[in-house]
């Protein structure tokens, strides 16, 4: 039997669980299981778990569905336990180092209590000073053994329960196990420190809480604080009948209470359905108040003697002048321009949603492109009573097609439809001034797979920090969305750990690869006749990333001298990052500048081949299941000031290349297409095309804009049955 068993839940952290499961990996105390509690055998944090039990026996995961919620979790890992003693850890929360070698030697001092209570940290996420909220709590403790009725103060609904350490057979002999629905924590605390009889505290840090920065789950508004008041009743009404002296019996309902009316004051806590919350909290007030209670001074006491008496007119007045003074301070967030446009923006922020208007941006307006418009393009197939609006910057309006409604960035109709859109969808963010309204659905649909750290991760790398400004605003931007897309479970891990937020992951694929298995043998030879491919030529698309570190577009591959190299049978496609399209052509002779061109997915389907170095077009290009040669001469520099998530070099989808003739070496010898670089590009085609199969704009059209259950989207077709659009030219050498 181990000595501990560590129980964590994981839904909605899979990006940052490996962070909770290191901590505990190691610890130098090496006697205990680690059980991660996970939805199902396919969500993220399952393969993440999965990796993680291969390499150490001692972590065993379990699954328990999301609908149990937070409980369920625990419940199930607690019934899979067989340690002596259970901790719970949140998948955000770590273990600090030498956290279990403290408890452990302090169990050995106390011997068999029912509970051992310890400190723990509150970490802010992004800026702030930590705090220890329990170290005030349990200095007022005995320093030994104790029962419940020596600390009075100590009810357990006032800590986590990954705050304290709980012995297996007390919880097993008792029958306690985590109440269903929220604030389970509450209820779990109020049982526990009920049926305990033997107690001690630990006065240290054993657990580092990572405070979200959009805050608990448990403070958004909505109608599951009214699982508040059942957890409440739950504990009061098992007190009640177990005769609890009078200063542990007040000790309690003065805590159970001072929640209470903490979320019957909160202005945003409670949306509708106030009056009901405070009417049963009421009737709760007067049936358990203990004889003799004495209501706290100031501003708390005036609240109890309001919810004693039912007085929700007095109250509702006393969390009116609250409101005001919060309505004062925030304000409206207001758009660049004029006084004009500042109020007309306002104007048509107090007028409802149109529950039928899209509107859609790429690329911060730079046209009609990316998943925005393959989302775009199957809502007008799959939901045509919707109107789309588009967005584009001025000099981009050319780019969107003559059927397609537009909006110019910073006109009024922009302002106007962004103020009334029940959904919105970017492959970016939109501007800070624009307002998330109560009941409109934004969609991230991102532009890419990352390889290079992004959002908040990049935080530690200075010169990308530096190009990107403020966090702070950058990460209200991304409490906006609802939900965020991805193509493949490394995505869904990383976005997770880059953008922080409340918003969901939709497993579906990039809308704008689809292509890449509906197109045909046609489309591929009208697409390399509009770039200028010469017949019989076979194609290399030459795509370079940006350097954050680097001025201006600049590469040091020759491409005039590689084409001397390799033969004539070849051509060059070049294609610059997007921040570098000038219009102005690079290309000559064998060399063809497509950088302008709007669709990196024609160029894609025009390619015979592509060379990249740490571009995110190497996971898209992969769904064509064609030759990718990857030319890494500055891999290390990159990696170093850039940033990134994986060693590309240790899984590369095709053959490397550091130097120019390394490069031209492989098309020399025909290695480039052998059956080591297939071997390669399909290990890495099992890795990120997960979810791209063709179908993925119908998913998120059917999910986000039709409203469709889960359960009824199509489900993401095998790799093994996948077809993709046939290549021009056979990769025999000539």
């Amino acid at each position: 039997m181990p000595r501990f068993s560590i129980i964590v839940p994981s839904h909605g952290v899979a990006g940052r669980l490996s962070l909770a499961l290191d901590s505990v990996l190691a610890q130098s105390f090496g006697d205990f299981e680690l059980i991660p509690v996970c939805d199902g055998p396919d969500c993220a944090a399952a393969a993440v778990a999965a990796g993680y039990a291969e390499r150490d026996c001692r972590v065993a995961p379990v699954h328990s569905p999301p609908a149990a919620g937070r409980a369920g979790a625990r419940n199930a890992g607690a019934r899979a336990a067989i340690g002596e003693w259970l901790l719970f850890l949140d998948g955000d929360d770590v273990l600090v180092p030498g956290a279990l070698a403290a408890l452990d030697a302090r169990l050995g001092e106390t011997g068999d209590v029912d509970v051992l209570h310890f400190e723990h940290e509150r970490t802010p996420w992004w800026v702030g000073e930590p705090t220890n909220p329990a170290a005030p709590l349990l200095a007022r403790a005995p320093g030994g053994v104790f029962s419940p009725e020596q600390a009075p103060e100590l009810t357990g609904v006032q800590l986590p329960a990954w705050s304290a350490a709980y012995r297996r057979a007390f919880l097993a002999e008792r029958h306690l196990a985590f109440p269903d629905g929220h604030f389970t924590d509450i209820g779990f605390g109020g049982l526990v420190a009920l049926s305990a009889e033997r107690m001690a505290v630990l006065r240290q840090v054993v657990v580092r809480h990572l405070l979200r920065r959009q805050g608990s789950r448990l403070g958004l508004p909505g109608e599951h604080h009214f699982e508040l008041l059942d957890q409440a009743e739950l504990v009061l009404t098992r007190a009640a009948g177990q005769g609890l002296s009078g200063e542990r019996f007040a000790a309690l309902f003065e805590q159970l209470f001072g929640a209470v009316l903490k979320t019957a004051a909160h202005p945003r806590r409670l949306p509708r359905g106030r009056r009901a919350f405070f009417r049963r909290a009421s009737g709760l007030y007067r049936r358990h108040c203990p004889a003799g209670f004495r209501v706290p001074g100031g501003s708390l006491g005036v609240q109890h003697r309001l919810l004693a008496k039912g007085a929700y007119a007095a109250f509702r007045a006393l969390r009116g002048a609250n409101q005001a003074a919060a309505r004062l301070a925030s304000g409206v967030p207001r758009p660049r321009g004029g006084l004009r446009t500042r109020l007309r923006y306002r104007l048509q922020l107090r007028r409802p949603l149109d529950p039928n208007l899209a509107v859609y941006c790429a690329y911060w307006g730079r046209g009609y492109v990316c998943n925005p418009a393959a989302i775009h393009a199957k809502a007008r197939e799959l939901a045509p009573h919707l109107r789309s609006v588009f967005l584009v910057e001025a000099d981009q309006a050319h780019t969107v097609p003559k059927d397609v409604e537009y909006a110019v960035i910073g006109s009024r109709a922009y302002w106007d439809v962004l103020a009334r859109a029940t959904y919105l969808i970017n492959n970016a963010n939109f501007a800070d001034a624009v307002v998330k309204r109560e009941g409109s659905v934004h969609l991230s649909t991102q532009h890419g797979t990352p390889l290079k750290k992004m959002g908040a991760d990049q935080s530690t790398y200075p010169v990308v920090a530096a190009a990107t400004g403020s966090f702070a605003k950058l990460l209200a931007r991304v409490d906006r969305w609802d939900y965020n897309l991805t193509s493949n479970r490394h995505s869904t891990e990383m976005w997770e750990s880059a953008y922080p937020s409340a918003h969901e992951p939709l497993e579906y694929g990039y809308p704008r690869n689809d292509v890449y298995y509906t197109a045909t043998a046609a489309d591929v030879a009208r697409v390399r006749r509009e770039l200028g491919v010469p017949e019989g030529k076979k194609a290399l698309l030459y795509a370079p990333t940006h350097r954050d570190y680097a001025t201006g577009f600049e590469t040091s591959l020759d491409l005039e001298a590689l084409c001397e190299e390799i033969g004539d049978e070849y051509v060059v496609l070049l294609r610059a990052h997007y921040f570098y399209d000038q219009g102005a052509a690079r290309g000559t002779g064998r060399i063809i500048d497509v950088t302008g061109h709007r669709s990196s997915e024609d160029v894609c389907l025009a390619a015979d081949a592509l060379i990249t170095d740490y571009s995110s077009i190497m996971f898209d290009y992969a769904n064509l299941d064609r030759p990718i040669v990857v030319y890494a001469d500055d891999w290390d520099v990159y990696r170093e000031l850039r940033g990134v998530y994986f060693d590309l070099m240790e899984t590369p989808p095709g053959r490397v290349a550091r130097t120019p003739g390394e490069l031209a070496a492989v098309f020399r010898d025909g290695s480039w297409a052998d059956g080591e670089a297939k071997a390669l590009r399909a290990a890495f085609r099992e890795r990120f095309c997960q979810f791209d199969d063709g179908q993925a704009a119908e998913r998120v059209v059917r999910r986000v804009l039709l409203g469709e259950p889960p359960e009824a989207i199509p489900p993401v077709i095998p790799l093994a049955e996948r077809i993709p659009a046939p290549a021009a030219t056979t990769l025999v050498r000539n």
